[in-house]
């Protein structure tokens, strides 16, 4: 998912030193460590009558810290509310709160947070079929915060409407339904015949798959598989909100001013485990404010918490005066740039690989807040990821990790590729630690043979608009954290063949590269999955390998997060999987 991306962490929380490490400029770069799980070993049948604490065991709720409004600034709103078509840790941090499906990545603190439990069903079921199907009983009485009951019809709906809106992940996440592919050519008339029906006398639902899914219960535990009301409308909801089941409902938004969510009435909880009661009764997430403004806001008390990342000017402040208010966390995700494979220069292989060579991910990582922040990256999977091993093509002296840029070998191949000379737009958002990344890389395009730009644009649709062919992007800087522990949501997400949608804003294969001889390895190694996870990670490497060869991108660093907190925040819990649990958070 991209940040504005993700959103999800590999490791504990880091001590205070790291971050003032960060900001003298230690040159210690620690590694993530990752999951390769499957999904069915992932899962829990399971429900448990407390909440998160902070090393991930369950509490049950405490009524007197509940009440209050919790504030969060961020630069802009995240674009559409629609939980089936937003792909942004931003408002996929929100959701949590707000949307259900028939399974959700259980909400605690620490490795339990990779761990997919029931949510709107009373267990997990063990497939049958040969894997292929699952038979799910959907709990009674819940309610959506409009007051009408959840039923299998709404189940059967939601799964449809998936397609019907081409979800981002529709070809990717949900293509190996049964029905899928009918589904995929024409979305407005998606029945997914075959793959899914539901039962209401039973209220059960039961879903087929064209072949075993190892990552299956990851997928539909993700906000892509909210359950919906049967009457949300067919199309991108926009800035209309959708309702959900959830603990809170979602009142007003405006993507210029805030984003507004009150408790949903119609709530009563079920798990705390996958909705837990939240303790604000109010969670209001601002927008307009420049980042270093929203630190200083949370600095004086006027904000609880700042959702962008923290310009690096501002962290030594934080390190030392307010020590006690800061908390890093380690991230599975990276920062790149993606190059539009079918758009000049970057339609010229050796263009892009130009760009690798020239990119100084050590100044870049510098502008991100320092090297305990983030560290240089040079591979699609991020270190200790399912799949990852070192490698490094674009690095001088050569090695498996990225060392320094060679300027000279990057001007030779801009003059082998015919390009010097043309003039080149990065496109970044418009907070002020993409702004200063836009112009270093700029910068280095117009050192090697370009006329290069950068042209910041709101954060509130730079990520829909990198995405559609139509606004003629050459290269863009973006960020992926990720949906689930897998390779595949990585690589096949930001490179597969289905994830690139000519003229969508939902085309999350930015760079428009298909190679159907890297598609076929990925097809394999998903497949051996289910079977041998061991190989199938072999595979992934090399597919990260043929990736890099291509250059389809130019990765440059992968990030930790740095959260800061008002005084008054209490029961801080950081989700693996989706970032600080903001429900679980005291106010009063």
């Amino acid at each position: 998912m991209r940040l504005i991306r993700r959103s999800v962490v590999v490791g504990a929380t880091a001590s205070l030193a790291a971050l003032l490490a960060a900001c003298g400029g230690s040159s210690s770069t620690p590694a993530a460590s990752g999951s390769g799980s499957a999904a069915g070993s992932a899962a829990s049948s399971g429900s448990a009558s407390g909440s998160a604490g902070a090393g991930g065991e369950v509490l049950p709720f405490d009524p007197a810290h509940k009440g209050g409004t919790l504030t969060r600034f961020a630069t802009a709103g995240a674009g559409t509310l629609d939980p089936q078509i937003n792909y942004t840790a931003q408002f996929w941090q929100l959701y949590q709160g707000v949307y259900d499906g028939l399974a959700m990545f259980k909400q605690v603190a620490g490795d339990g947070s990779f761990t997919v439990v029931p949510d709107l069903v009373t267990e997990i079921p063990k497939p049958t079929n040969d894997g292929k199907t699952y038979t799910f009983t959907l709990r009674k009485g819940i309610k959506f915060s409009d007051g009408t009951e959840l039923s299998t019809d709404d189940v059967v709906a939601s799964f449809q409407r998936i397609f019907k809106v081409s979800s981002p992940t529709a070809g990717s996440f949900y293509n190996g339904i049964v029905g899928a592919d009918a589904c995929l050519k024409t979305p407005a008339s998606c029945t997914l015949d075959g793959g899914i029906s539901g039962d209401r006398t039973a209220g059960t639902v039961t879903i087929n798959l064209k072949a075993a899914d190892p990552e299956f219960l990851y997928k539909i535990a993700v906000p892509h598989a909210s359950v919906l009301p049967k009457s949300a409308p067919a199309k991108d909801g926009g800035s209309t909100p959708i309702p959900g089941t959830g603990a809170y409902k979602i009142t007003s938004y405006d993507p210029n001013k805030s984003l507004v969510l009150d408790r949903n009435p119609n709530f009563t909880e079920w798990s705390r485990e996958a909705q837990p009661q939240g303790y604000p009764d109010k969670i209001v997430e601002q927008y307009g404010q420049t980042t270093t403004a929203a630190v200083t806001a949370v600095q004086n008390g006027q904000a609880d918490t700042v959702f962008d990342d923290i310009p690096a000017d501002r962290l030594p402040e934080l390190g030392t005066t307010f020590a006690s208010q800061v908390h890093v966390n380690p991230q599975s995700a990276y920062y790149y740039l993606p190059m539009n494979t079918h758009l000049a220069p970057f339609d010229n292989p050796k263009a892009r690989q130009a760009v690798n060579w020239a990119v100084d991910r050590a100044a870049v990582v510098k502008l991100f807040g320092g090297s305990n922040v983030a560290q240089p990256a040079c591979t699609i999977l991020p270190p200790g990821f399912p799949g990852f091993e070192p490698s490094c093509q674009y690095t001088s002296p050569a090695g498996d990790s990225w060392t320094g840029p060679d300027l000279a070998k990057a001007k030779q191949l801009v003059q082998e590729s015919g390009t010097a000379g043309q003039a080149v737009q990065v496109i970044v958002g418009d907070d002020d630690v993409q702004k200063a990344i836009g112009e270093n890389v700029a910068s280095t395009l117009t050192a090697i043979g370009w006329k290069a730009t950068s042209k910041p644009i709101s954060n509130n649709i730079q990520f829909t608009y990198i995405q559609n062919t139509k606004n003629k992007v050459q290269i863009s800087l973006s960020s992926w954290f990720q949906d689930y522990p897998a390779a595949s949501d990585f690589l096949n997400i930001l490179f597969g063949c289905a994830s690139f949608v000519p003229g969508s804003d939902s085309s999350i294969n930015i760079s428009g590269y298909c190679d159907k001889t890297v598609q076929a390895k990925m097809d394999q190694a998903y497949a051996q999955g289910s079977t041998d996870q061991a190989a199938a990670n072999k595979l992934w490497a090399q597919v990260d390998r043929d990736v890099m060869t291509a250059s389809a991108a130019a990765p440059l660093f992968t990030p930790k997060h740095v959260d800061f907190l008002s005084k008054r925040v209490g029961n801080y819990q950081w989700s693996k999987q989706f970032r600080m649990i903001v429900s679980q958070a005291w106010v009063q």
